[in-house]
Formats: structure tokens, sequence, C-alpha cells
């Protein structure tokens, strides 16, 4: 009987079987590997992209908080312009009311009556003076209250004098000043 010795053949198969086991797990390795880096690379790309893009937005936020800030300054000069042209525009209107008041103090007035001091807060005039009775104060007072431009005569103080044999009345009393829109309203 021959006797055939399969020993080598065996080891050469198995030395064969794990040379080509090793180069599949190398080459799994290494594609592993290339896959990973390549995951790796992928997620540093868009990790970049994304902080660029926070980066731009930022500016942009920046840029438009100037903006804004540019923005409420104009506002802000805007509103004192226009309440600064409000008042001009206001005082333009009631320019010719000063001319009506001292005109309707002239024409009110009768003979017999003078005045001493006039002053004005608001709408409201105080009108101090020297008449030759009181009938002369009451018929001023009607005169004023038939007046266009003004209204509601109140006589606040009232004295009779007597001063070198003539008997003077020195008097105080509070006048409304229409304005120029009430008059026209109260014309038409």
């Amino acid at each position: 009987m021959a006797r055939i010795n399969l020993l080598p053949w065996r080891e050469e198969l198995r030395a064969e079987k794990q040379k080509n086991f090793l180069t599949i797990l190398g080459t799994a390795v290494a594609c592993t590997g290339i896959i990973m880096a390549g995951v790796h690379v992928y997620f540093v790309d868009r990790i970049d992209y994304q902080s660029r893009r926070n980066t731009y937005l930022t500016g942009e936020i920046r840029h438009l908080d100037n903006k804004i800030k540019e923005i409420n300054e104009l506002e802000s000069t805007k509103r004192n312009l226009q309440a600064r042209l409000d008042i001009i525009q206001q005082l333009q209107s009631s320019r010719p009311e000063i001319v009506h008041l001292f005109d309707e103090l002239v024409q009110t007035i009768p003979d017999g009556v003078y005045l001493t001091k006039v002053s004005q807060k608001g709408g409201t005039i105080s009108l101090v003076g020297v008449a030759q009775s009181n009938a002369r104060v009451s018929s001023y007072m009607w005169g004023l209250d038939k007046s266009e431009w003004l209204t509601s005569p109140k006589l606040s103080v009232i004295k009779t004098t007597e001063k070198e044999g003539q008997r003077n009345s020195n008097f105080t009393l509070n006048v409304t000043q229409a304005s120029k829109k009430k008059a026209a309203e109260e014309n038409m």
C-alpha cells in the first residue's frame, strides 16, 4: 500500500486561505478607514460651512442693527421736526389774533374809560383800568361781550375813588380771547 502524505497540500491551502482572509480583512479595514475619513471630512466641511453662514448672518444682523438704530434716530429727528413745524404753524395761525385782540380792545372801549394794564395768560386776558363811572365799566363789559374776538367778561374788582373832586372807578376784569376758528364759525 502506498502512503500519500496530504499534509503539505492542506497546509498550503490553509496558508492560501489565511493569506486571502488577511487580504480581505486589510481591504475591509482600509475601505472602512477611507469611508470614516470621508465621513469625517464631509462633516468637518458641513460644520465649516455652517460656521461661515453663522458668521455671515451675524455680520448682516449687526449691519441691520446699525440701520435700525439709524432709522430710529431719523424717526426721532422727524418727530422733533414735526413738533417744531406744528408749533411754527400754530404760531403762524395765531399771529393775526393779537392784532384782532388790540383792535377789539380799541373798538369796544367807550368814552370815559382807559386801560392802565393789559396782561394775557393763555387765553385769558386781564384788563386793569379806570372809568369815570360804574356805568361806563358796565358799558365796556357789554361791548366786550358782543365782540367776535373777546368773550365772557368777568368783573373781578371795582373800587370807586375820589381824586381832585372827580369820582373814578378803578376796575379789574378778565375776558377770554376767542380763537380765530371760533370767531369764523360764529360769523357763519
